[in-house]
């Protein structure tokens, strides 16, 4: 399920608006992103999923493989393969995409805070650094870099996860699970590290940005009565009509909402092998001495 492909305006002088491919994979809601410059065909790839079927343990990468037939299709060079977070809800497929297209793997610094807690509750060995080095670059809060012409920046935007980053990209902002569609609400913040006051907060640093910047978010759940998915949005929308956190709604009242919410979820379905992976950049654990990889499932400690 692809959104709509944005044609651009590229006058003399102007720089050019980023056009924005979304691939939708319904079997974990989430929605990746190709973001590229029209005029140099540099490109990002956001937030990019590994098929996985936990009941048989195995792995697949026809997801990823629709994101590469885009990409060679239109000609495009990737530059960054870009992670918001640590996802907890589906695999990162960033390995199996970088060595066939390249780029240089991306996520927020606080992926070190994320690997700690983590490696702890998976008791990994000293063999697991904790330092972020699976990863090329970690941006700090505030950090510019480059799409080709296209001028990007990173946020920090915890709260959800101690280490959830947004891309602005040109007149885009791409938020990870901080925020979902106006009628579905906001992130969860109850996972370790999780706070929901720092969540409101983050969300009010997205609240920020112009009004008409395009919002491209990772999940869509279908809201009550809404029957197909969506996954853009804008600020101004954002703003005006989000369940949980419209202009108006204070941060007490959120942190007293979500927490009260949070109480009643579940765990994501894929949280432990995300989890265990993400936090390796996307790779998956070594092979033992048979050759076969595992997973690690602690038991009654989430």
């Amino acid at each position: 399920m692809l959104a709509t492909q944005i044609v651009t305006d590229t006058r003399a002088g102007e720089v050019p608006v980023p056009v924005v491919r979304s691939f939708f994979d319904e079997p974990t809601f989430t929605a990746s992103y190709v973001v590229y410059d029209p005029v140099t065909r540099a490109a990002a790839i956001i937030d990019s999923v590994m098929d996985f079927d936990p009941a048989s343990g195995r792995t697949d990468h026809g997801s990823a493989q629709a994101i590469i037939d885009y990409v060679r299709a239109e000609g495009l060079k990737v530059e960054w393969l870009l992670e918001t977070h640590a996802h907890a809800d589906h695999l990162s497929a960033a390995p199996f995409l970088q060595e066939q297209l390249g780029g240089k793997l991306a996520i927020g610094r606080a992926i070190t805070t994320v690997q700690s807690v983590f490696g702890k509750i998976f008791n990994e060995d000293t063999q697991f650094e904790r330092d972020g080095s699976q990863f090329d670059h970690l941006f700090d809060d505030g950090d510019r870099f480059l799409i080709g012409s296209i001028p990007a920046v990173a946020l920090h935007v915890p709260g959800h996860t101690p280490a959830d980053l947004a891309y602005v990209i040109g007149d885009a902002v791409f938020t990870g699970d901080t925020l979902f569609m106006p009628d579905y609400g906001t992130a969860r913040a109850d996972f370790p590290g999780g706070d929901a006051r720092m969540l409101y907060r983050s969300i009010r640093r997205l609240m920020d940005l112009p009004r008409e910047t395009r919002t491209f978010l990772c999940h869509d759940y279908k809201a009550p009565g809404r029957d197909d998915f969506v996954w853009e949005t804008t600020i101004g929308q954002e703003r005006d009509s989000n369940v949980h956190v419209h202009e108006g709604v204070g941060e007490d009242e959120f942190v007293e909402m979500r927490t009260r919410r949070d109480a009643t979820l579940g765990m994501p379905r894929l949280i432990l092998p995300s989890i265990q992976v993400n936090m390796r950049g996307g790779h998956l654990p070594e092979p033992e001495e048979n050759g076969t990889r595992y997973l690690k499932l602690p038991l009654d400690v989430l």
